[in-house]
């Protein structure tokens, strides 16, 4: 198990976050690593999919490559699924859901197609097995099999992962449509926040629901493990080791921060509903970053920065209960990705409680004048769908990153709030929150 292709799906945009991370978590050099559309494949071992499912905060999925072959119909489908060695892999006490995805695939039926794999799988196990065959279990399977298809290639991959990765198993509170945990680590990436070695400047999102972006924020500031909550599939499988597993979670353990005592947050959150406030910090006490975060209730439009130090806003406002996208069509599938995360919910955004104008416009043109009067200094990062915001805000962004909000097209934009003539204490940077 030394020598392992793995595969880790992300939303389109996040691949080139997702290399580096991969490198940093691994420690393999640069050219172990090739970014592909919608994730990134790695060469490497059993021990480094344990830690990319501990460690990642950008990918969808950690998955095992045991297959590539031509196809040209079902029968070659089953054919390659029964030439595969999944009795390395687990046993036919465990139970099996096997999931196709394709692009340009002739094939006419992919749940036919996931039938054939499915039987090509048990019909080894009667093989192996002296007759025993693994159960399927749609809802809750100890093993997940992804099948991607292309017009003529096969690929059969075992998930290492269980619940995607999203679920970091902190979050009991939320509100309508939350961001996803990845998504938020994306916008943390993107804005380069934790970047470097030097300290870490004050992060505040007024509008911040149920807490993911600073929730995540904490997280990465006190070194905790993206995955150190929950469990994973490859738990059950033949070639996990516990004590390896174990070490490997008690040096993620060691290596945590805590805040010093008297030293003040630099990370905060606020909404204008103070339901979603009590949520965020629920969601944080269970995160282990209740004290490292400081959560107020009240609107964006009226809050003044929370700290004397300009920092880094970052957030992904509102838009109502319904959203229309230009382009995207309700129930649309998400490109960029060959592994689509369940729970998508297409047209909402946000859907917190705040007082909304048609399309949002008057609210943004007000928050963009608070903005340029409060918050000099300051550079703020907004996800939306609205290719239109920047005009919307009167504001000229000095960034736009286009990013994947489930099947909705997004960019994260950025926006930098003239600081005038500012003091020398104004500029100083903060020391790191812990």
């Amino acid at each position: 198990m030394n020598q392992l292709q793995l595969f880790l799906p992300c939303a389109a945009g996040v691949e080139d976050y997702l290399a580096p991370e991969v490198l940093r978590i691994t420690g393999l050099p640069p050219g172990c690593v090739t970014k592909q559309r919608g994730g990134v494949a790695v060469r490497t071992s059993f021990a480094h999919a344990m830690l990319l499912n501990l460690y990642s905060r950008l990918a969808q999925r950690v998955l095992v490559l045991l297959s590539f072959t031509e196809y040209r119909n079902e029968q070659d489908l089953y054919r390659a699924a029964s030439e595969v060695a999944w009795e390395r892999w687990f046993t036919p006490r465990e139970s099996i859901k096997v999931e196709v995805t394709a692009q340009h695939s002739p094939l006419t039926s992919l749940n036919f197609a996931a039938l054939k794999i499915k039987d090509a799988v048990c019909d080894r196990f009667r093989v192996t097995a002296g007759g025993v065959r693994p159960d399927v279990n749609t809802q809750w399977p100890d093993v997940r099999i992804y099948t991607h298809l292309t017009t003529d290639s096969c690929s059969l991959y075992i998930d290492t992962s269980g619940e995607p990765l999203f679920k970091r198993g902190w979050r009991e509170d939320k509100g309508d449509a939350p961001l996803k945990e990845t998504l938020a680590a994306a916008m943390l990436a993107a804005s380069g926040w934790a970047d470097g070695d030097e300290d870490l400047l004050p992060l505040y999102d007024p509008c911040c629901g149920s807490g993911t972006i600073v929730i995540e924020a904490a997280q990465i500031a006190c070194n905790i493990a993206a995955g150190s909550l929950r469990r994973f599939a490859f738990e059950k499988y033949l070639p996990f080791q516990r004590p390896v597993w174990d070490a490997i979670k008690k040096e993620a353990k060691e290596s945590e921060v805590t805040r010093a005592p008297g030293q003040k947050p630099i990370i905060f959150g606020s909404d204008v509903a103070h339901r979603m406030v009590d949520f965020a910090q629920r969601n944080a006490q269970r995160a282990g970053v209740a004290d490292v975060i400081e959560f107020r209730g009240g609107d964006a439009l009226q809050r003044l920065p929370p700290i004397d130090i300009p920092g880094v806003m970052l957030l992904n406002p509102p838009y109502g209960e319904r959203i229309e996208v230009a382009g995207v069509a309700k129930g649309a599938r998400r490109a960029g990705s060959q592994f689509e995360d369940e729970e998508v919910e297409v047209g909402r955004f946000g859907a917190r409680e705040l007082p909304q104008t048609q399309e949002g416009g008057e609210f943004f043109s007000q928050l963009a004048s608070h903005w340029k009067k409060n918050y000099p200094g300051w550079s703020a990062w907004i996800l939306t769908p609205d290719l239109k915001l920047p005009g919307k805000m009167r504001l000229k962004e000095s960034r736009r990153v286009p990013m994947w909000n489930g099947p909705i097209e997004c960019r994260l934009f950025r926006f930098d709030m003239v600081a005038g003539k500012m003091g020398s204490d104004h500029r100083e940077r903060s020391g790191r929150v812990l």
